[in-house]
């Protein structure tokens, strides 16, 4: 996307006074401020997954490479009216070649980000974790959905609610760490974390309270970093003030938390969708620890979150690439 027209799509979000603006739409401001990143969006051929790509470029988030079979690609476009004109399509054979494809222009520095289209999430991220031809690294890969709920005063991320499945303490580790990666990187300031459990109190009858006690003191022996952390909380007094005083805990996290760190997955999922369909909160959703940030869309999603997932990406994905400037 030339200059002229990125400035055009920011012009519609940041001419808004600061004070009218919704967090989602703060986080796609922000991205429209940066450099966007070259995107493999993974097979999109579907209405919905292609059209989401066209909207985060038009929107000035992202740099696209539509990945997939051409014919198919342009079909879906000519179908529904999509203009692709000046967008690069790298034909590939089928849904599993092109997550191949795009997996392997990553390796070979040719993406900064990748977006899922109409690709089942497992075949991605099979050929995003293969040992030989992936995008691993060090650390585990987790999810974090970015939820804008109404009537709570600040963003909020849930994780992992969709990756890691019963997640040991070592893999909780690096999920509370790619989550305050995330949160830093995306400008957001030092997070408050919560690891949630049922009861506040550490008890051997519910082991997920004493890995929330290890993760506290892993904060504090430096194996965690970049974070406030507290645990285990109860969701209430980790988001609400008053629960948090009328059960006489203190500190900075309890009440105010940012980022609240779930057991395992069935609870993070059922939590996130609790507030997507009853305080009617928006789920935007990026997956961390590999090589780069993965954006994963649903077609449930609204065109707000779809932007909204964009930008988050977009934004670490430049925070991510001045970090490696400088370590250069």
């Amino acid at each position: 996307m030339n200059k002229a027209i990125k400035a055009e799509a920011a012009a519609g979000i940041v001419g808004e006074a600061p004070e009218a603006l919704s967090k989602y739409d703060q986080l796609i401001a922000a991205a429209q401020a940066v450099e966007a990143p070259r995107t493999l969006v993974v097979h999109p051929c579907d209405e919905t997954s292609l059209r989401g790509a066209v909207e985060a470029t038009e929107a000035g988030l992202i740099e696209p490479v539509l990945v997939g079979p051409a014919a198919k690609i342009r079909a879906v476009a000519a179908q529904h009216r999509i203009d692709l004109a000046g967008y690069e399509i790298i034909d590939a054979a089928h849904s599993h070649d092109a997550a191949a494809s795009a997996v392997a222009l990553v390796r070979e520095g040719h993406g900064e980000l990748l977006m899922k289209g109409s690709i089942h999430t497992d075949e991605l991220m099979k050929e995003v974790t293969s040992s030989a031809t992936g995008l691993r690294t060090a650390r585990r890969i987790s999810h974090v959905f970015i939820m804008d709920v109404p009537g709570h005063p600040e963003t909020l991320f849930i994780t992992d609610a969709a990756i890691n499945i019963f997640p040991d303490l070592d893999t909780k580790r690096d999920i509370v760490q790619n989550a305050i990666d995330l949160w830093v990187g995306v400008g957001l300031g030092t997070p408050r974390v919560a690891i949630l459990s049922a009861v506040e109190t550490v008890t051997t009858k519910i082991p997920s309270t004493i890995e929330a006690a290890a993760l506290c003191k892993m904060a504090e022996r430096g194996q965690i970093t970049g974070g406030l952390l507290d645990g285990p909380l109860a969701f209430d007094n980790a988001i609400d003030s008053e629960a948090a005083l009328i059960k006489g805990i203190g500190g900075p996290v309890a009440g105010h938390a940012q980022i609240l760190v779930v057991p395992d997955l069935e609870a993070g999922n059922m939590l996130a969708k609790n507030l997507t369909f009853l305080a009617h909160a928006d789920a935007a959703g990026i997956v961390l620890g590999a090589r780069v940030p993965i954006v994963l869309t649903s077609r449930a999603d609204s065109v707000r979150t779809r932007l909204a997932s964009s930008a988050v990406a977009a934004i670490y994905a430049d925070a991510r690439r001045k970090t490696t400037a400088v370590a250069a």
